[in-house]
């Protein structure tokens, strides 16, 4: 009999715990209004093509996972010949590696803001990156905005610069909408 009661305690504890880590989070998806920029001392610019999903719930952080998508043929440097050279094989290589992707695998409260922990993949090279983000909600809207560094070189686009340095200043603002 008491090993019956601890068995029900165990189990009853188990099923406690499982179902506290399976509690669904909210899914957004990317809305109009986001902005992927990159700036450097030459070149800058901005991708004007993204999509993705967003499961969030500040409560439960575990089960938050973002995934986005940028085309990268939506490059838009403000001059039409870099915009076509940074589709090449040599830069981004778009026939063969059409997008750039971001696939969290940690987000975590710093503070007021968030740390989103991730694998993002360029030209068909996967690295994990950290992203710091900023959130506001509005409704059944959330936005998150931030900055981070890629070094191009760390996923092989373009060559090695005097002109084009190694690391770009990605800007960010993400808009999603509750579904």
């Amino acid at each position: 009999m008491k090993n019956t009661t601890i068995y029900l305690l165990y189990f009853a504890f188990l099923g406690l715990s499982t179902s506290v880590a399976f509690i669904p989070t909210d899914h957004f998806e990317v809305a109009d209004g986001y902005s992927i920029d990159f700036k450097s001392k030459d070149p800058s610019g901005t991708f004007k093509k993204m999509e993705g999903d967003i499961d969030f719930d500040a409560l439960n952080l575990e089960s938050s996972k973002f995934n986005l998508k940028i085309d990268v043929s939506s490059i838009s440097t403000g001059n039409g010949m870099q915009n076509k050279k940074a589709q090449t094989e040599e830069w981004f290589d778009a026939k063969k590696h059409p997008m750039i992707k971001f696939v969290s695998t940690k987000v975590e409260k710093k503070g007021s803001d968030y740390s989103i922990v991730g694998n993002l993949t360029m030209k068909g090279i996967t690295k994990t990156v950290t992203i710091p983000a900023t959130l506001s909600e509005s409704g059944n809207k959330i936005t998150f905005k931030g900055n981070f560094n890629v070094n191009r070189m760390d996923f092989k686009v373009g060559k090695k610069s005097d002109i084009v340095p190694d690391v770009m200043k990605i800007t960010y603002v993400v808009p999603a909408v509750k579904k």
